[in-house]
């Protein structure tokens, strides 16, 4: 009797902690994705525009792949060295996304969702031709 008292008491939390990981490791995975492929298409965009509309739709889409919530997505672009156009020839396109992932079954009264948010980040870095044309 006490060794299924023992084992309940164990297994529960051990099973939150698989559940919990799980869903850190999905958004991780939606968020690296999301870099990896906003760098690379921005790279082989024809202009500032272009580059733009290929990184929203590619953000778009991990969103939805990986069913992340677009709320908590946050992107951040920049072109190294600084000053540089993005994109340009011979440029370094560097993208950083982040997001947070709710634990799950916490309640969203009283904040406890947003305290119990883990922050997630990735980076990706994409070096563009130094015979880029724009395209």
């Amino acid at each position: 009797m006490e060794f299924i008292g023992l084992g309940v008491i164990l297994l529960v939390p051990l099973l939150y902690l698989v559940i919990a990981l799980g869903a850190i490791q999905e958004e991780m995975l939606g968020v690296e994705s999301a870099v990896r492929h906003m760098a690379r298409t921005m790279s082989a965009a024809t202009d500032g525009a272009d580059a733009t509309a290929r990184a929203d739709a590619a953000v778009r889409s991990a969103i939805a792949e990986y069913e992340m919530d677009p709320d908590t997505v946050e992107v951040d672009i920049r072109c190294a060295p600084r000053g540089a156009e993005c994109p340009s020839a011979g440029a370094t396109v560097v993208v950083t996304v982040t997001a947070k992932v709710a634990l799950p079954f916490l309640p969203p009264m009283s904040g406890r969702d947003r305290i119990g948010a883990v922050p997630v980040q990735a980076s990706s870095a994409y070096k563009v031709s130094r015979t880029w044309t724009g395209g």
